[in-house]
């Protein structure tokens, strides 16, 4: 696509809006460490001094597509955990079923759990204090609505429901990292099969994770 100078707040609403779609697209086909400015602004028909009008880093692109993405996850998880949980199950029973559907749901969003990995290494720098400043205040509320959803299964959690939330999210984006292999790694699994233990699939692994964590967190009984 081409742009026009924009001229109006619409406009200029517009052109974000292309910018952040392109992007996510992006992210469809390749991983976060593959999308380059160069390319988003090829691809969305922009100098990329135009872009950088728009947001003042590739990094700050990605970090608004991360938290849109865990809001669209937020509010699926939810409806998951209803229909899934029932709330009158023994203690041991709710939590296991919390860890499965967490698991199954976040091993089904490839790109939100890439965005995980690379947050605090790669997305959070690059970026001025305002746009850190207000993406971490955004991820505090995406924290606190994940910590009332789980809180709402596990009361026994208590305070720890905030911490295990954190970990949660932690947890999908470290072990995306293991469960997407690169083309070479992927080769070399295949001529030595030994090799792949290091290939790790994210669901089994972090409902294993998520388990041992909500096991240690809960109190014995």
């Amino acid at each position: 696509m081409t742009f026009q100078r924009a001229r109006t707040e619409e406009q200029r609403e517009i052109r974000r809006q292309a910018i952040l779609e392109t992007a996510s697209a992006m992210l469809d086909e390749m991983p976060v460490a593959a999308v380059t400015l160069n390319e988003l602004s090829r691809r969305v028909g922009l100098a990329k001094p135009n872009v950088l009008r728009y947001f003042e880093s590739r990094e700050a692109v990605l970090l608004e597509l991360l938290d849109h993405f865990l809001q669209e996850w937020l509010t699926e998880l939810a409806r998951e955990l209803a229909a899934g949980i029932d709330e009158d199950l023994p203690m041991a029973e709710r939590a296991a079923g919390v860890a499965e559907i967490l698991s199954r749901s976040l091993s089904g969003r490839v790109v939100l759990c890439d965005l995980f990995g690379a947050q605090g290494s790669v997305l959070e720098h690059n970026v001025s204090v305002e746009v850190v400043t207000r993406y971490k205040r955004a991820s505090l509320e995406r924290l606190t609505t994940l910590t009332a959803v789980i809180q709402r299964y596990l009361p026994e959690l208590g305070e720890n429901a905030t911490l295990f939330s954190l970990q949660t999210m932690v947890m999908a984006g470290a072990l995306s990292a293991y469960s997407t292999p690169p083309p070479s790694l992927r080769a070399a699994y295949e001529a030595e099969p030994d090799l792949a233990r290091f290939h790790l699939e994210l669901e089994d692994y972090l409902r294993l994770a998520l388990t041992a964590t909500l096991l240690g967190a809960l109190p014995r009984r």
